[in-house]
């Protein structure tokens, strides 16, 4: 490696000695586009010196044709066992050594502390079958519905999936919903039922569910427990004997598909890419069909697990490429982007792209110290880097200073976030309550999305410009034992839900599907659905669009004045519930001042609930004596006088302090 620098080094040394004026000390534009020129070939030299000696590896990879490829998934319902099954396959090709790291597609720290998959990984495996090589490559997807934009690009670049089914659990929410987006996409499912070694274990329930509710053979599942490793070694042959090969011409002009990206501090932004048809290696000049800049290839290679070199990228195949010089922002690389070779654009016709994901949560995030407004701006962007489907804005507020307004997936999106900050980079930081988007129609016909409480029009300006106001509903699975189903219904009724459909799809499991606002659905939701089922009910859910509501803000006054930082859009119904608990919340994080303060929530003039904390009271009563009535008098009158002018005047004094803890249970 160090060879092919110093080579690719030295041409550069070469062009660069070469003079760009005359003889005459004039300028020679000709010199300049010598060597401009001459950057393609550098590049393509560098790429063959790269190349001399390939690895055993890739000598391997290069024997294989496209017949023997094959690009598959793992998809689940979250906490199904699919990480875990990775790792088992791994091993068995090789790939990894045995008994090592756990998770090994879970890089961040945050996956392995949750036990949850966050962003998809991908691998490239060699499988020896009856004698002949095949190039497989596995994608490990999130199984939790905030994540489902990960899932559905890994579809992009897959023929088929492993449907995971636990089989003590059974069918559950996501099950489904993986189910039909990867039906939807034409992927071959294979069905695997996990964990066949726990005692609570049901494999024939399992196998009738997925062929009652999926209409798969049972004949073709394939029986496993990934923890201990029973039977995996069945789940390899199946892969190759059940999910097509992929469809490619090497001959073809180069058509390659963005699934991913990812930010590296030394290459810049890293690609991984589906090769459709033709190749691409080290030096080759590409264009991007969606933003038209050009760039030139500085290195191919495969997920093994971990960046593994190549000299080429064959149609068929998955794997990462960056540029040389590299990508700079992570925004100029859009997912569902096809690239092709510079001169090939009118040859080849783009891919279907795919949409990007929209943020459904907001919430406001201010550091508690201020001086740290610059460190923890860096440690945002850093992570937004590889997570682009968080959105940034910055933002102010009157009582924490200057912060951002960040959009989410979901909650767990968001909390993974959080706990991204405080691990990896340090932060101290308060985080308001998730809210949603609304849409407000205006009087003059135009809509608004609005994200940010603050901007929300006021109840002045509501009756006399807005004409309505719609919030975004979601249409919500959920799967359970049916005798939960009680208390699920009632759970629903009382997050204002409209039910769709209850079906019972075995004796004693329900699906139950109901249209709930989304603003219900942020508000702990998950968590009040597991206390209410003994954490044996699972959600799934996907957006409805925005219907018509009756919608307005809710401000905490103190002292007459808004509180910015803490102002929600919410439902008339809640307003009365929730502007109780915030006065009596907020009154036991306000020290006592010298002056009385009044907290109130109002919901524009009308005053929803008041608390008043009673100021420190000097006694100027304390050196008179008790008969002397016109003294006393005259002390009270004068200090009575001077709380109204310091009243007048007093600026409520609230500490950080205050804020974080009323935000962290409001």
């Amino acid at each position: 490696m160090r060879s092919c620098f110093r080579t690719a080094s030295s041409l550069l040394r070469n062009w660069r000695a070469q003079p760009v004026l005359s003889n005459h000390g004039v300028f020679n534009p000709s010199s300049v586009r010598t060597g401009l020129h001459r950057i393609p070939s550098l590049c393509r030299t560098y790429a063959q010196t790269s190349s001399k000696n390939p690895s055993e590896l890739e000598k391997r990879i290069a024997a294989i044709p496209i017949e023997r490829y094959r690009n598959f998934c793992i998809v689940a319902h979250v906490d199904h066992g699919k990480s875990t099954l990775s790792d088992r396959l791994l091993e068995l090709t090789g790939t990894i050594e045995p008994g090592g790291n756990k998770q090994i597609l879970d890089k961040l720290d945050v996956e392995r502390e949750r036990g949850i998959t966050v962003k998809a990984q991908t691998c490239t495996m060699i499988y020896n079958h009856k004698g002949e090589d095949y190039l497989l490559h596995l994608v490990d997807t999130p199984g939790h519905v905030d994540f489902r934009a990960e899932v559905s690009r890994s579809y992009a670049s897959c023929g088929g999936a492993l449907l995971l089914v636990d089989a003590s659990q059974g069918v559950q929410a996501q099950t489904v919903a993986n189910f039909y987006l990867a039906f939807s996409q034409g992927l071959t499912l294979v069905p695997v039922i996990n964990k066949i070694d726990l005692p609570s274990a049901d494999p024939p329930r399992a196998l009738e569910q997925i062929k009652d509710s999926f209409e798969l053979d049972p004949d073709k599942a394939v029986l496993v427990s990934a923890k201990t490793g029973i039977n995996v070694e069945a789940l390899l042959p199946s892969v190759v004997e059940q999910i097509p090969a992929p469809v490619g011409d090497i001959s073809k002009p180069l058509r390659l598909l963005l699934v991913d990206s990812w930010y590296d501090v030394y290459k810049g932004v890293v690609l991984l890419v589906r090769i459709f048809d033709g190749q691409v290696r080290a030096g080759d000049h590409l264009t991007s069909f969606a933003t038209g800049l050009k760039y030139f290839v500085g290195e191919v290679g495969i997920m093994y697990p971990n960046q593994t070199p190549q000299t080429v990228l064959k149609a068929g195949q998955v794997g990462y490429i960056h540029f040389n010089p590299g990508m700079k922002r992570a925004q100029d690389a859009k997912v569902g982007d096809t690239y092709t070779t510079t001169g090939s654009e009118k040859l080849v016709d783009p891919l279907p792209g795919f949409e990007e994901p929209q943020s459904m949560v907001f919430v406001a995030a201010f550091p508690v110290d201020q001086e740290h407004y610059e460190h923890l701006d860096d440690s945002i962007n850093q992570i937004v880097l590889n997570d682009r489907s968080v959105t940034v804005q910055k933002e102010s507020s009157d009582a924490l200073g200057a912060g951002w307004r960040l959009g989410f997936l979901g909650t767990l999106h968001c909390s993974v976030f959080e706990d991204r900050l405080r691990q990896e980079h340090g932060a101290n930081i308060i985080i308001t309550p998730p809210s949603v988007p609304f849409k407000v129609l205006w009087r003059d016909g135009t809509e608004t999305i609005i994200s940010n409480p603050a901007e929300f029009p006021d109840e002045q300006s509501h009756h006399t410009k807005v004409t309505e106001v719609h919030e975004p509903f979601v249409s919500a699975t959920i799967t359970m034992p049916d005798e939960y189903l009680g208390k699920v219904i009632e759970l629903c009724e009382a997050n204002r839900g409209v039910q769709k459909e209850l079906t019972f799809f075995t004796a004693t499991q329900v699906i139950l599907k109901y249209d709930l606002p989304l603003s219900q659905l942020v508000d702990d939701f998950f968590g009040k659905l597991k206390g209410a089922t003994k954490g044996y009910a699972s959600l799934d859910y996907e957006d409805a669009g925005f219907r018509k509501s009756n919608i307005v803000k809710l401000n905490l006054l103190v002292n007459g004045a808004p509180v910015d930082a803490v102002a929600r859009v919410m439902h008339a119904s809640q307003v009365n519930r929730l502007g109780r608990a915030w006065v009596e919340k907020f009154k036991q994080h306000v020290d006592r001042q010298y002056f009385e303060v009044v907290i109130q929530a109002a919901v524009g003039r009308k005053i929803i609930a008041r608390a008043t904390i009673k100021p420190f009271r000097k006694d100027v009563l304390a050196k008179l004596h008790a008969s002397d009535i016109s003294r006393r008098r005259k002390l009270l009158e004068k200090q009575k006088e001077g709380r109204k002018k310091l009243r007048a005047v007093g600026n409520v004094i609230i500490e950080h302090e205050a804020f974080q803890s009323f935000l962290a249970k409001a």
